[in-house]
């Protein structure tokens, strides 16, 4: 689940990127790796949040050479080229830029082209292949690979205008991944019989960063004028999110103001509700965060109960709690299990209920609760979780690469 915050651009280095100058069927040597090359097949653009992958991917970079392989955009051009920029951490995001009549079944094939030039042209070497979403399958099942590492994070399938061709596509994949990785419980749950070797991750956290919150900091400008009390949200609004629920709750307690933060995606925006008491205060970068939730009185975490959310495990559950929010939530799965049943996370599922919930939450003593939440969040850091999937990678990448042993020939 996203972080709900922008970043920007890194510098470009464009591999191809004047077109008729660069034929893309001639390799174009690079610098020899220093590192194993690990690379990343993804849905979500580097750009958008800062979220999981992210996370994960610049710890990585230590000790992988990581390249991220983006979803194609389509732009005039006179050749399809990769437009690669370099990014947090030396990583590479690789974007394929394919005319804007591209068919679907003629990108897959340009894709397989172009990554497969990349990979001509990059001197041997052990390599990973991590996967993000089984979409990357139909142009990648062919390039030759040492591991296959599927990082299910999502139930992408589930999502408003997911292909069909997903669940078989996924099925590949499990056949093909030597680890699977799961972002949460529920996810964990539901692969676990179809994978011989899973292993469940859940939403990890920034500590440092968003305890950041906890201290005196400059109040954000487009915030300072929003009376208190603030309940705040920051995510991608999409379909998980239930703006119906939000309208509810805004329309009881006219006296409290809900700050959404985050990038609209896949619903119309007009469709949001529109309040006095609502500001949508639209995308902010993930360093700026912690400006806006010290400035907050609780977090809310409005999601709908759907086929999107069935088996989501929000970052920002973590994040809020290190913040030092007070946090109400929908009943989603995860949420309770992890956090609700330890009275972490207040649970609510109707707009009274919310209200309630709040309103128990203002009068709560904090001191006590922060206890609890710091003893269960010095156990999830984004630091242990690599360092734990790092463990199993290099262990099984050197199982794939050892020579097989010479048998003794028979006399």
């Amino acid at each position: 689940m996203v972080s709900g915050t922008s970043l920007a651009a890194g510098q470009t280095s464009c591999l191809g990127h004047e077109g008729p100058r660069h034929n893309p069927t001639v390799p174009v040597q690079e610098d020899p790796p220093a590192k194993p090359l690990l690379l990343c097949l993804s849905h979500l653009r580097w750009a958008f949040v800062w979220q999981r992958p992210q996370h994960l991917l610049v710890r990585a970079a230590a000790q992988f050479d990581v390249m991220v392989v983006e979803e194609p955009l389509h732009q005039d051009c006179s050749a399809p080229y990769l437009r690669i920029e370099t990014v947090q951490s030396g990583i590479r995001v690789a974007i394929p830029i394919v005319p804007p009549e591209t068919s679907p079944e003629d990108a897959v094939a340009i894709q397989e082209g172009l990554i497969s030039t990349w990979l001509t042209a990059r001197p041997a070497g052990p390599r990973i292949f991590w996967y993000y979403t089984p979409a990357a399958m139909a142009f990648t099942r062919d390039l030759p690979r040492d591991l296959t590492i599927y990082d299910n994070m999502d139930e992408l399938s589930a999502f408003r205008g997911a292909s069909p061709s997903l669940l078989a596509l996924e099925v590949e994949l499990l056949g093909r991944a030597a680890i699977v990785f799961t972002g949460g419980a529920s996810l964990y749950e539901a692969k676990r019989h179809r994978h011989h070797n899973v292993h469940c991750f859940p939403s990890s956290i920034d500590v440092g960063h968003f305890g950041r919150a906890r201290k005196v900091l400059p109040e954000p400008v487009d915030l300072a004028e929003v009376p208190r009390p603030r309940l705040g949200f920051f995510g991608v609004v999409d379909e998980r999110f239930d703006a119906d629920l939000l309208a509810s709750v805004a329309g009881l307690r006219p006296d409290w103001h809900f700050v959404m933060i985050g990038p609209v995606v896949k619903i119309d925006p007009a469709l949001l509700p529109r309040a006095a008491n609502i500001h949508w205060l639209g995308p902010k970068l993930y360093d700026d965060l912690p400006e806006y939730l010290a400035h907050w009185d609780l977090g809310l975490m409005p999601f709908a109960l759907n086929a999107s959310t069935r088996f989501i495990s929000p970052t920002k559950t973590p994040e809020f709690l290190a913040a030092g929010l007070p946090v109400v939530s929908t009943p989603v799965r995860d949420v309770v299990d992890a956090y609700g049943k330890e009275g972490l996370v207040e649970i609510a599922s109707t707009a009274a209920d919310v209200v309630a919930a709040v309103e128990h939450l203002m009068r709560r003593p904090r001191d006590a609760w922060l206890e609890r939440v710091d003893a269960l969040l010095s156990t999830g850091s984004w630091d242990t979780t690599w360092a734990a999937m790092q463990a199993m990678i290099v262990t099984t990448l050197a199982a794939a690469i050892r020579p097989a042993p010479r048998l003794a020939s028979a006399i």
